[in-house]
C-alpha cells in the first residue's frame, strides 16, 4: 500500500491470500515472547499490528537481538508470509490469520525505558502524558482519533467545494482589534514599539472578501485567544470559517445543518434529522438557565416568583421585593440524598455568584419536608411542588436572587445533575439553534455597555430605532449552533451599512477617530459596495471531542496546552536570548503574580 525503500508492506495490510509471499516490514515492537529461543514480535506501525516469527537456528541475528529487545525499539523484518495454524489465529486482529517467518531482522532504532505504556490502557496522570506526548501519540487511542479528526475534515472540505466555497487563507500576522478577549502580540523588528497580533478569528478579513465579490468562502484555521483555559477550551485552537454573500440567517442554516448531515454520516454512519431545533436566547435562558442548553434530557427550570412573593419565608419574600427571582429545579429521586450531598449542590452553586439553595424532600406521600418547609405552610408547599410537577422521592431546589445568579447556578446545576443522574443518552447527538441575542451585554463591574458578540453584528431591523435609547433591548441577527450543551460555535448576519456600524459604534463608545484608528480600512472598503452578508465560525476540536465521546479537548489536539497554556513537552513559553529582546527594543520588568 504504502512501499519505500524499507518496506514493502504495511504492518496493517497483509491478509491470508498473500500467503508465499516475500516481504519487508518496518515499525516498533508493540510486544515480544521469547518461547524457548523462539521469538514471537508484534511489529506495530500506525495501519495495524503484524506477528513476526524469528527462528534462532534459521535466523542468524536472532539471539542477539533477543537479548536487547525491548518495546518501541523500531526494527526491520524481512521473510515470507505464512498462514497461522487454526488454533493459533487471533481474529480480533486484520492480521491475526498470518504471520511473517524472518529470514533477516535488523534494529533501526532502540528505545529507553519507558515513562509510560504504549499498548496498555493509560492510568499515569494527563501531566506524564502531555510532557511525554511524543509516546502518548503513539497510544492506539490517539491515534484513532486523529485518524478520526482527518477524515472528519476531509469530510467538511468535500462538502464545502460540493456547495460552492472556495478555501482562502487569511493573515497570522494582523492588528489587534477588541474582539472579547486578550489578543496575542508579536512584536515587530522593523518598526520598533508597533505590534502584530495573532487573530482570534478571520472575522474583518472574510467580511472584505464578501464585499470584495468572492460569494462562499470557507477556511479551516488557527485561531489565538490568551483567555482562561478549561478542559474544552486551549489558546490556540482550529475552526471552521464560513462567510456568504446575500443571505439571511435560514440561508447560513441550512448550510451548516447539510454540513453537520455529511460529516457525521462520513464519519459515523449516521444520519441526522434536519432542521435542527431552534430556541430563542430568552427562552433557552427561561427554561433552562443556559444560552447552550442539553436537550438530551428535561427539567426545565420553573419560575415561582409569584408563590415567594407573599410566601412565608422571608428570603424568598424579600429578594422578590427587591426586583429579583426564584427559581426552582426537580432532582428526580434526590429525596435519597444526604444532608452532605445536598451540601455539595450548595458549595456547587456558590461558585456561580449564589449565596445559598434552598431545598425540600418530597417523601412517599408526595408531603415536602426538611430544609425550608418549617417556614412555608401546607398550602405553599403544595404549590412549590405543584410548579415543579415534583413527584414522590424527589428533591425540590431553589434559588433567590438576580436573574443573572439565578439562571447561571441553577442552569449549571441543571447539567450536572443531568451528567450525574445519567439522563443523557451518550450516544444522542442533539442539535439546536439558539437565535435572538441581545446586541449589547453591560458589564457588571464598570457599567460599561459591550458587544455580546463583536462590534459588527447586524441588530435586528425591528430593533434599530432602539440604538440609541435601549441599547439593551436591540436583538441581534446573531446564533449559535449547540450539541449536547455545548456551544459548537456562533455567528451572525453583519453590519453591511456604514451608517449602522457607525451607530452601534457610538452606543459601543467607539467616536470616529478611535473607529478610524482601529479599523479604518475595513470602514473605507464598505463604502465601496457591501452586500448584505453573514457567516459562522464552528469550533472543530470540540465538534471532533463530542463526535468521539471525550471529555477534553486535549485528547483530539496532537500537541495541547495545559490549563495554564504551557506546552510540557517543549517547556513553551520559555525565556529569550536577551539578544533577541534588544533587537526588538524590549526591555522586561517583573510581572503581577500569577496565582
Amino acid at each position: 500500500m504504502f512501499a519505500t525503500a524499507l518496506r514493502s508492506h504495511t504492518c496493517g495490510e497483509l491478509r491470508a491470500a498473500d500467503a508465499g509471499t516475500r516481504v519487508a516490514l518496518a515499525g516498533w515492537v508493540q510486544s515480544w515472547r521469547n518461547h524457548g529461543g523462539l521469538l514471537f514480535v508484534d511489529l506495530r506501525d500506525r495501519f495495524g499490528i503484524t506477528q513476526v516469527v524469528i527462528h534462532p537456528d534459521e535466523t542468524t541475528e536472532a539471539v542477539a537481538i533477543s537479548a536487547r529487545l525491548r518495546a518501541e525499539f523500531v526494527v526491520r523484518a524481512e521473510g515470507v508470509v505464512r498462514l497461522r495454524p487454526g488454533d493459533n489465529r487471533n481474529p480480533n486482529r486484520a492480521t491475526g490469520e498470518i504471520e511473517v517467518k524472518a529470514e533477516r531482522v535488523e534494529v533501526l532504532g532502540e528505545a529507553a525505558p519507558l515513562p509510560l505504556e504504549i499498548g496498555a490502557a493509560v492510568t499515569v496522570a494527563e501531566e506524564v502524558r502531555l510532557r511525554y506526548r511524543f509516546l502518548d501519540l503513539r497510544r492506539a487511542p490517539m491515534q484513532e482519533t486523529l485518524r478520526f479528526r482527518h477524515a472528519f475534515f476531509l469530510a467538511v472540505r468535500r462538502h464545502l467545494d460540493a456547495c460552492g466555497f472556495l478555501e482562502i487563507e487569511t493573515p497570522v500576522l494582523t492588528r489587534s482589534t477588541p474582539e472579547g478577549a486578550r489578543d496575542y502580540l508579536v512584536p515587530s523588528r522593523t518598526r520598533p514599539g508597533h505590534f502584530f497580533a495573532l487573530p482570534q478569528s478571520p472575522q474583518l478579513f472574510k467580511q472584505i472578501l464578501m464585499l470584495a465579490g468572492y460569494d462562499r468562502y470557507a477556511q479551516i484555521v488557527k485561531c489565538f485567544r490568551d483567555e482562561d483555559l478549561r478542559a474544552n477550551r486551549q489558546p490556540e485552537f482550529t475552526q471552521l470559517d464560513l462567510e456568504m454573500a446575500f443571505v439571511s440567517e435560514e440561508d447560513v442554516f441550512s448550510v451548516v445543518e447539510g454540513l453537520c448531515q455529511a460529516a457525521v454520516r462520513s464519519v459515523l454512519g449516521r444520519e441526522l434529522a434536519v432542521p435542527f431545533g431552534r430556541l430563542s436566547y430568552a427562552e433557552a435562558i427561561e427554561r433552562y438557565g443556559l444560552d447552550k442548553p442539553d436537550l438530551r434530557f428535561g427539567l426545565p427550570l420553573c419560575d415561582v416568583s409569584e408563590i415567594a412573593r407573599r410566601c412565608g419565608f422571608r428570603v424568598f419574600a424579600e429578594t422578590v421585593a427587591r426586583g429579583g427571582i426564584v427559581k426552582g429545579l426537580r432532582v428526580p429521586q434526590g429525596g435519597a440524598l444526604s444532608r452532605k450531598d445536598i451540601d455539595g449542590l450548595e458549595a456547587f452553586v456558590r461558585d456561580y455568584g449564589a449565596r445559598g439553595l434552598a431545598w425540600v424532600k418530597l417523601g412517599e406521600s408526595g408531603a415536602a419536608a426538611g430544609g425550608i418547609s418549617r417556614w412555608l405552610s401546607a398550602e405553599e408547599l403544595r404549590g412549590l411542588a405543584a410548579r415543579l410537577e415534583g413527584l414522590p422521592g424527589d428533591l425540590l431546589v431553589f434559588l433567590a436572587d438576580r436573574p443573572r445568579v439565578v439562571h447561571q447556578g441553577l442552569g449549571e446545576l441543571r447539567r450536572l445533575i443531568g451528567k450525574r443522574l445519567e439522563l443523557c443518552d451518550p450516544g444522542q447527538l442533539n442539535f439546536c439553534w439558539v437565535t435572538d441575542f441581545p446586541l449589547f451585554e453591560v458589564d457588571e463591574t464598570s457599567g460599561a455597555i459591550q458587544a455580546c458578540h463583536h462590534p459588527f453584528t447586524a441588530p435586528r431591523p425591528a430593533d434599530l430605532e432602539r440604538l440609541a435609547a435601549d441599547p439593551a433591548g436591540v436583538r441581534a441577527r446573531a446564533y449559535d449552533l449547540i450539541l449536547n450543551g455545548e456551544e459548537l460555535g456562533g455567528g451572525s448576519i453583519r453590519i453591511h451599512e456604514p451608517e449602522v456600524q457607525r451607530r452601534v459604534f457610538a452606543v459601543l463608545g467607539i467616536d470616529e477617530r478611535r473607529a478610524e484608528e482601529r479599523f479604518g480600512f475595513f470602514l473605507e472598503a464598505l463604502r465601496f459596495g457591501t452586500p448584505p452578508h453573514g457567516g459562522i465560525a464552528l469550533g472543530l476540536d470540540r465538534f471532533v471531542m463530542l463526535l468521539r465521546g471525550l471529555e477534553s479537548i486535549r485528547d483530539v489536539i496532537a500537541f495541547p496546552k495545559t490549563a495554564s497554556a504551557t506546552c510540557l513537552m517543549t517547556g513553551a513559553p520559555a525565556p529569550v536570548d536577551p539578544a533577541q529582546l534588544a533587537e526588538l527594543g524590549i526591555a522586561l520588568r517583573p510581572g503581577p503574580e500569577r496565582p
